[in-house]
């Protein structure tokens, strides 16, 4: 195994667990604040219960966030010099305003945990907002640069290397916006369906907890409205994808052959040796009618690239699938919540829902790592798309396995202590918990 493979590991390995925290760390605030708006308007001591319970638990997600973003920043220089040679100049904006926001959030976070009898109820869930929007920026900061990776902007390449640089524009290139909106949208669908899985569990073991009944309402809310938002979004993408990389977008959808009323491809093994897709379902035009509105559209197939350029087929095309599964089943959970509080008027607590809820609690997380590995693998060899190759940006350092497997551990132990905390603030003291009047 070479360096190429150890380095794409390591960095594939720390996204994929870094990438929950960073979701969870725009999400959690966001439901904190809700928590607390909700106890403002309505004086129900429950609130303010809840929002304590989740502004602890946001404490701890973003300091093991810190951690693992801080290991990610040693690793772009330690593992990519090259890539960071040409592009520090450009990507250096995102990341410095993406730390002046985290220490942002740091600053307040402080505030909202050690202010609450200090400042007025107002003012506390005003610091609160501020938390929930620095983190929010955070995220986008970051995902600018990755989207700059996708299509890049702001500069001249002149004999190999980058002159006129303009980090604005770089940032605001033709990927930032639809990257941007699909990864925040993502975040809260996956910290609301997790969230509304951890309470809806915990109401199935004690219906009569007001504690859960009222953090499994907010939960939902947060869910059932950025779910079918983060749908419309997922189609801008796939839209923006067929313009800016048609390669990947092949890729996604197995298309070996450029085609007029290309079809759509559910699951099956692509052959990049025949070109062929076997044990597919297909949609005919479906692929067509979705990136262009016109059945009959041509679509241009991997045929027309350099073999060469083509990026792993099957692993693109089976994540994007799994992407889009994870994504329509939680929508199908969400408008069937929906439905129950529009015919009920109340809370949706049926114990088939709940139960629906438990096991759809990991699915925003899928979708998000499976969309991750859309976006990283898809946009292969190039690690700047159509400017730069993966291969020609790696450290040619010996031994490269053995931080692999010492960052490996190192993440185990970080996901056993959160596992272990979160369980404590939600599980181990739930029978100090408010209870409903008739329980």
């Amino acid at each position: 195994m070479n360096d190429l493979f150890f380095a794409r590991s390591q960095m594939a390995m720390s996204l994929a667990f870094h990438i929950v925290f960073a979701a969870l760390g725009i999400g959690m605030p966001m439901l904190m604040v809700m928590a607390e708006g909700a106890h403002l308007r309505t004086r129900q001591p429950v609130y303010l219960e809840l929002s304590k319970r989740w502004a602890k638990g946001t404490a701890i997600l973003f300091a093991v966030g810190a951690v693992s973003g801080t290991v990610l920043s040693f690793e772009l220089g330690l593992l990519w010099p090259g890539f960071m040679a040409k592009a520090g100049a450009i990507i250096g904006m995102p990341f410095s305003l993406e730390g002046f926001a985290f220490f942002t959030e740091a600053i307040f976070i402080g505030v909202y945990l050690y202010g609450r009898s200090r400042l007025s109820p107002l003012l506390h869930w005003l610091v609160g907002v501020v938390v929930a929007i620095s983190g929010i920026l955070s995220g986008i900061f970051v995902v600018t640069a990755n989207a700059w990776m996708n299509a890049p902007a702001g500069f001249k390449l002149v004999r190999g290397r980058f002159t006129e640089i303009d980090p604005i524009a770089a940032m605001l290139n033709r990927a930032s916006f639809h990257e941007v909106l699909h990864m925040t949208l993502a975040a809260f669908v996956a910290t609301g369906f997790a969230v509304a899985s951890v309470h809806a569990f915990l109401l199935l073991r004690n219906p009569g907890s007001l504690f859960h009944r009222s953090a499994l309402g907010l939960a939902l809310a947060a869910a059932g409205i950025s779910i079918p938002l983060q749908i419309a979004s997922g189609d801008l993408s796939a839209r923006a994808a067929g313009r800016l990389q048609p390669a990947k977008l092949a890729a996604m959808e197995a298309l070996y052959r450029t085609q007029a009323g290309a079809p759509v491809l559910i699951g099956g093994i692509p052959d990049d040796a025949t070109r062929t897709v076997g044990y597919a379902l297909t949609i005919p035009h479906g692929l067509s009618l979705l990136i262009a509105d016109d059945p009959g559209a041509k679509v241009a197939g991997l045929e027309e690239f350099p073999r060469d350029d083509w990026p792993n087929v099957r692993i693109v095309h089976w994540s994007f699938d799994l992407m889009v599964l994870s994504g329509f089943a939680m929508l199908v959970v969400a408008a069937w919540s929906g439905w129950l509080v529009w015919r009920r008027r109340r809370l949706a607590d049926h114990p088939l829902l709940l139960r629906a809820l438990v096991v759809a609690g990991p699915l925003g997380f899928v979708a998000i790592e499976a969309g991750w590995v859309v976006t990283e693998v898809g946009r292969q060899p190039w690690i700047i798309y159509n400017v730069m190759r993966t291969r020609d940006a790696v450290t040619p350092m010996p031994g490269i396995a053995a931080p692999f497997l010492a960052f490996t551990v190192l993440y185990l132990f970080l996901a056993f202590v959160v596992v272990s905390l979160l369980r404590r603030q939600f599980m181990e003291t739930d029978g100090e918990l408010p209870k409903l009047p008739h329980a």
